[in-house]
């Protein structure tokens, strides 16, 4: 990659930065995440990596919006991924992330044209504890998508209490590769309750993914504030479209439970899949392009425990130990996955 096609993203955000006059509202944030990673088998790691090594995340960009009458503004974001702190993406250490343009009325809701997050993975509100990491849920639930070209609707919080959502994307230039028909790209959810405890102190949710990322899964999410303790659960049912996949398809859940003080977070989790269809076990069988239409009996299960020490609003601390088990049937033959023991200490810093 040429030193032009890594400076231009960045150089429009600095064009735009210094073009204030055209916003009302424009805010300049980012996020560096680095932690040192022990792992057994890397399945589940971020760089996957066995042994000890260095996981980095990192974004960077712009968002802001600007009134063109008295209840619609426009709405904007653009922002980039970028690994710089360890050996991953470095041919490609710049990367697309959410970035999107649209419109916003307290009276009729949002639309948003671009690259964002579905509002399938969206539904999943806090109850993902270790959300970014080695320990995130996508290891063991699919549909945790960001979707390009795609067009999302978010409605006004009608009774200040509920909100109805959807994604579509354009058919067009959505991968259907190596998948049964596909005829149509969406995804609905209702949200109920506040997932940041401001308003409400308890977060429900229910969603249905139709095609998108090659799956159709449903899932349910409620979370709740009880003082000092945050219980939480997810359960979702996912099938795949992919042909290599034909058969793979089943229920996983995750529960959890965090106990805040002072400016600690203790943290447990607890999480079971039968579907095969996250990350780890795709990772642990040979990756996206084997063939798994002979496989069945799938068993995954996770368990993380951690800590968040949070030194300032930009600044935590973390640690967390996760476990890993799974096994499955191949022509009727039980095969049995390596556990993954992954220790990780770490810091996240945003501005």
């Amino acid at each position: 990659m040429s030193k032009l096609t890594l400076l231009v993203p960045m150089a429009s955000i600095v064009c735009l930065l210094s073009s204030t006059s055209y916003a009302d509202d424009i805010t300049f944030f980012g996020e560096m995440n680095n932690s040192i990673v022990n792992s057994n088998t890397a399945y589940g790691t971020r760089n996957d990596k066995s042994g000890t090594s260095i996981e980095n995340w990192a974004a960077i960009g712009i968002k802001g919006s600007e009134g063109i009458t008295n209840d619609v503004s426009i709405i904007y974001k653009m922002s980039f991924q970028v690994y710089n702190a360890s050996t991953d993406g470095s041919s490609t250490p710049i990367e697309a992330y959410n970035t999107y343009l649209g419109l916003g009325s307290n009276q009729f809701g949002t639309v948003l044209v671009g690259r964002n997050n579905t509002v399938f993975k969206s539904s999943e509100g806090n109850i993902d504890l270790f959300n970014g990491s080695n320990a995130d849920i996508n290891n063991l639930v699919a549909g945790q998508t960001r979707s390009a070209d795609g067009i999302w609707y978010y409605s006004p919080k009608l009774a200040d209490l509920i909100t109805l959502n959807a994604t579509y994307l354009m058919a067009a230039n959505q991968s259907t590769d190596n998948t049964v028909d596909i005829n149509s790209q969406y995804a609905l959810s209702a949200t109920l309750g506040d997932k940041h405890f401001n308003d409400q102190k308890y977060y429900l949710s229910a969603s249905y993914n139709n095609g998108i990322s090659s799956v159709n899964a449903y899932r349910g999410v409620s979370q709740f504030k009880l003082g000092q303790f945050t219980v939480g659960g997810l359960y979702q049912y996912t099938k795949s479209l992919t042909i290599t996949e034909s058969d793979m398809k089943g229920y996983s859940y995750f529960l959890n439970l965090m106990y805040s003080f002072d400016n600690i977070n203790l943290k447990a989790e607890y999480g079971s899949d039968n579907s095969g269809l996250g990350y780890y076990f795709k990772n642990a069988t040979g990756g996206s392009g084997t063939d798994r239409s002979t496989f069945s009996n799938v068993k995954m299960s996770q368990i993380t425990l951690g800590a968040d020490y949070i030194l300032s609003n930009s600044t935590t601390l973390y640690t967390h130990y996760s476990l890993y088990k799974g096994s499955y049937n191949l022509s009727n033959t039980q095969v049995s996955l390596s556990n993954d023991n992954i220790m990780t200490v770490g810091v996240d810093y945003h501005f």
